[in-house]
């Protein structure tokens, strides 16, 4: 198990998941966070799990390559960065990101 933690403006909520997850999962199954509805399953689709990586992770989990589909999806989205957005459905999640900081927007809350 790792530990993913989302961030609500000040508010940490700590979530534990498997490896191999991705982060659009974690949030949707376990987190029950309506800021990642994930609308496409995880398709890479719908950018509703458009995310920003804490800038002391990036490192670990890269940016957004130019020119790929995720990039093409979530460049027209509100808040977009291009250091520090993703889409979370296209992280999956392993040991070395235990502790991950992650985010939430709340572009698409129900």
């Amino acid at each position: 198990m790792i530990t993913i933690n989302f961030k609500r403006g000040q508010e940490t909520i700590p979530v534990q998941v498997d490896e191999g997850m991705t982060i659009m999962e974690a949030a949707r199954d376990y987190g029950d966070l309506p800021e990642i509805p994930g609308d496409c399953g995880g398709c890479c689709a719908c950018a509703t799990c458009h995310i920003k990586i804490d800038e002391s992770w990036i490192s670990k989990i890269g940016k957004v390559k130019e020119g790929s589909f995720e990039g093409t999806l979530i460049e027209y989205e509100k808040g977009y960065d291009p250091n520090t957005s993703r889409l979370g459905c296209q992280i999956q999640l392993n040991k070395e990101h235990d502790g991950l900081v992650v985010h939430l927007l709340d572009n698409h809350k129900i």
